[in-house]
């Protein structure tokens, strides 16, 4: 019985032993006359000095910093809105025209702080000569200016309150001019920019405070990825960001330190450069891809160059007897094309289309015949 079962034992040994002396050797011997029946096509390795780590899913958002929500300063009815949505407006343009009664109390104030004013003036400048002529005690001069500086305050404070509501500097040099009140609100773009959204409907009353518009400038714009927690190592500040069918470019400024519970990503901010924001527009979702720089030699090549043998990636380089089997790192993909570095130059012939063939040979799983 031994000797029954030790034959096979021995032949599979040996079977075992040869294939791994076979592989090891890491080369091909094919002759001239069978190497286009493998259907093996040469070409040579393409130099890059760039490659894509990822590709994640990209959100066009506004800068934070660039966003505003207009509001109303007074409360009031909505004569008039003047700006659409996608409307460009420079800053101090009139978005809204509000009748408010409460502007109307306003301005009467501020009249009256300045009457007041005007009257603590003139009391002060009488009550500086009596002091200088002797008339007067100090605790009545200390009186008299303590009473004109807070007019001095009380109008500076109503002035400023005009301001607030939304007054021009020239419009309340006119009102103190004049002395002519109107209810009429001129709600301002407070930057240059463009209209995002209208929030409210003309022929309505609104609170203070409540919004009316929202603006946008537009001359910055961010690309934010959710990056899976586990590929964030892959990826650092200063890597470019290029997205799908596009020449857009962008450089990550930030990768979050939270992860998010929900789905485990990462938060990664790009800027995208100021040439490029024309042709996007916020709360586009968009294919994105993060290239890096590379630090060593690295090639592009098709994917049907590759082959895959326990874990490991190989290329067959043309050579006299036929092909020599080089391991490599494929440091990354896009599309059909694989980018890798291993131990050759780039000037070798190496087999683009047939490395399925290459394979078996080389494993002993076919023949050169």
């Amino acid at each position: 019985m031994r000797l029954f079962f030790a034959g096979p034992v021995m032949l599979l040994t040996l079977s075992l032993i040869c294939f791994g002396s076979y592989a090891a050797e890491n080369a091909i011997q094919i002759s001239p006359e069978s190497f286009a029946n493998l259907g093996v096509k040469l070409g040579k390795p393409e130099p890059v000095t760039q490659f894509p780590v990822l590709s994640a899913p990209a959100n066009v958002v506004i800068p934070s910093a660039q966003d505003y929500v207009v509001s109303a300063t007074q409360a009031g009815f909505i004569e008039k809105l003047n700006a659409a949505i996608g409307d460009k407006v420079v800053k101090g343009h009139v978005l809204a025209q509000l009748n408010s009664p409460d502007l109307l109390m306003q301005q009467r104030e501020y009249l009256k702080a300045g009457n007041a004013l005007q009257l603590a003036a003139a009391i002060y400048q009488r009550d500086k000569k009596l002091l200088e002529e002797g008339v007067i005690s100090d605790r009545r001069w200390q009186e008299t200016g303590n009473q004109y500086h807070s007019a001095v305050s009380e109008a500076d404070g109503q002035k400023q309150l005009l301001g607030i509501s939304g007054m021009t500097a020239a419009e309340v040099d006119q009102l103190a001019k004049t002395h002519r009140l109107t209810r009429q609100l001129n709600v301002r773009a407070p930057i240059a920019g463009v209209v995002i959204e209208r929030l409210a409907v003309a022929g309505t009353h609104v609170d203070i405070m409540a919004p009316l518009y929202r603006i946008a400038n537009l001359d910055e714009l961010w690309l934010e990825m959710a990056i899976p927690q586990e590929r964030i190592s892959s990826i650092k500040i200063g890597d470019r960001v290029e997205l799908e069918n596009s020449k857009v470019s962008a450089k990550i400024t930030l990768l979050g330190q939270s992860v998010n519970p929900e789905n485990q990503t990462i938060l990664a901010r790009a800027i995208v450069a100021a040439q490029d924001t024309a042709s996007l527009r916020p709360g586009q979702r968009l294919n994105a891809r993060v290239i890096q720089s590379s630090g060593k030699a690295t090639f592009k090549v098709p994917n049907t160059a590759i082959a895959q043998n326990e874990g490991k990636a190989f290329i067959f380089i043309r050579n006299q007897q036929g092909f020599s089997v080089s391991p490599i790192t494929v440091v990354g993909k896009q599309d059909a094309e694989s980018i890798i570095s291993g131990e050759f130059s780039g000037d070798e012939d190496i087999a683009v289309q047939g490395a399925v063939a290459l394979k078996a040979n080389w494993l002993g799983l076919g023949s050169d015949e």
